[in-house]
């Protein structure tokens, strides 16, 4: 159930309740669980609890975003027992009930993050501060990503992150208080860099344009160590803007570079476009080198390729999830997700379900919305059933580490969902790495902040 606002700041209570008790000369006892667990930000003392959804409704990823807003309103149905229980049904271990959380009605509110780091903060904090939000979730951009999970950090709110794959978000940047299902661009580099050098040999000279934000940068190192350890020669790099609609002054340098492969380090509309207009300045019939000039997309979703329509055949990418897997997770949520909404759920819709139930699946376990016992329940968390083979959120640096996908733009679709086939699942082993690679330092979880 949408929850609309109430107006009341909860960050000024919370402040004037403590100045009182402070003013009365009895110092609370800020460091024990007990005491705390009754003044930690929006505990929720009703019969509800909220969930605040920030999403890319605008912008160059507002499709992920919508995708995203269906499938939270999906596992919301199911947590509060509506509709046919979805991944609750499969999820293993599970401690949920299609109750509510702790007998507590899940509603939740919104805000459009535009895809732009600062007003996805900006709306953050209002659901935090004006909305009582408990947790917060969603994002289709790692600069959204780190952005809000800093604020919740600060704040004392969980933060379930959705669609990001930047390597920062679970490294340099992490947070004690930020989750992330979904799988980064180094991993992307370990599924495709074998797969491409079997495809198109190792002597090949690549070309990057690449969105320029934290994705884009971790996307373009990562992809870039992986072909050129596989005897690639990296040409040029290119840096373009987010949202930028027009990609032709990119493109037309490619022509004459000397390249004969494209990868195109973008994500949403904004790989829809550049490799659009890639086709119709006819990268894919040309030669070079001797080669048939290729392009690849490293990071690639449903919504892109059904975007992209012919353009995509043929075209290498990864992806976190699809819907086609046959495994009990994934064919549960495409049936419940079907239903709802008359079309199969892309990896933003996905990830963005998966990690409702988990921090739902977690507070269950804890016993209490109290976050620091939220996040130990969730690190080290083992579970399966939920589409991506056995999982473990690492408590090292909070992401999740489970299979991968390589996957390719169907030649013969037979029909417009029939866009991407798997053509390769990397498994967890194959997909792990050291979590100190990547630096960061995770912070205190205890005591929790009071919404400051």
């Amino acid at each position: 159930m949408f929850r609309p606002s109430n107006g009341m700041s909860r960050r000024r209570l919370i402040k004037t309740g403590m100045a009182g008790i402070l003013a009365t000369g009895v110092s609370p006892l800020i460091f024990s669980k007990g005491a705390w667990a009754q003044e930690f930000c929006n505990n929720p003392t009703g019969a509800t609890v909220t969930f605040g959804l920030n999403l890319p409704l605008t912008g160059a990823y507002a499709e992920e975003g919508a995708d995203e807003q269906k499938a939270y309103e999906l596992a919301i149905k199911h947590l509060n027992g509506e509709g046919d229980g979805g991944l609750i049904n499969v999820l293993k271990p599970t401690a949920l009930k299609g109750n509510g959380i702790l007998g507590k009605k899940v509603e939740y509110v919104t805000s459009d993050s535009q895809t732009l780091s600062d007003v996805a903060r900006a709306g953050a904090t209002r659901m935090i501060e004006r909305d009582g939000a408990i947790m917060i979730t969603g994002g289709s951009s790692s600069g959204e990503a780190i952005a809000v999970q800093s604020l919740c950090q600060e704040m004392g709110v969980i933060f379930m992150a959705g669609l990001t794959h930047s390597n920062d978000t679970t490294g340099k940047d992490k947070r004690r208080y930020g989750f992330r299902h979904f799988f980064n661009a180094y991993q992307s580099g370990i599924g495709l860099g074998p797969v491409l050098g079997k495809e198109y040999g190792n002597e090949r000279r690549a070309y990057h344009l690449t969105a320029d934000y934290t994705w884009g940068w971790t996307q373009q190192e990562s992809i870039k160590n992986a072909t050129e350890a596989l005897g690639w020669e990296t040409v040029q790099t290119v840096l373009t803007p987010l949202g930028a609609g027009d990609f032709s002054q990119f493109l037309t340098p490619v022509l004459n570079s000397g390249a004969d492969v494209l990868i195109l380090n973008h994500y949403g509309n904004d790989m829809v476009n550049s490799l659009t207009q890639a086709v119709q300045f006819g990268m894919r019939d040309r030669q070079a080198n001797g080669k048939n000039f290729e392009i690849v997309t490293p990071l690639i979703s449903e919504l892109m390729a059904k975007g992209a329509g012919e353009n995509v055949k043929g075209i290498f990418g990864t992806s976190n999830w699809h819907w086609a897997l046959q495994d009990e997770g994934s064919q549960a949520f495409t049936r419940s997700f079907g239903a709802a909404y008359g079309s199969p759920p892309s990896q933003a819709a996905h990830t963005a379900y998966v990690q409702a139930l988990l921090y739902a699946d977690a507070v269950e376990r804890a016993g209490t919305f109290y976050p620091p016992e939220v996040i130990k329940a969730l690190e080290g968390h083992e579970f399966d059933g939920m589409g991506n083979g056995p999982t473990l959120y690492r408590a090292e640096d909070h992401q999740c580490m489970k299979s991968v996908l390589v996957v390719r733009g169907n030649e013969n679709p037979t029909s417009q969902f029939d866009v991407l086939n798997v053509v390769q699942e990397v498994s967890r082993e194959d997909s792990t790495y050291d979590p100190a690679m990547f630096g960061g330092d995770l912070g205190p979880a205890e005591p929790a902040p009071l919404c400051t």
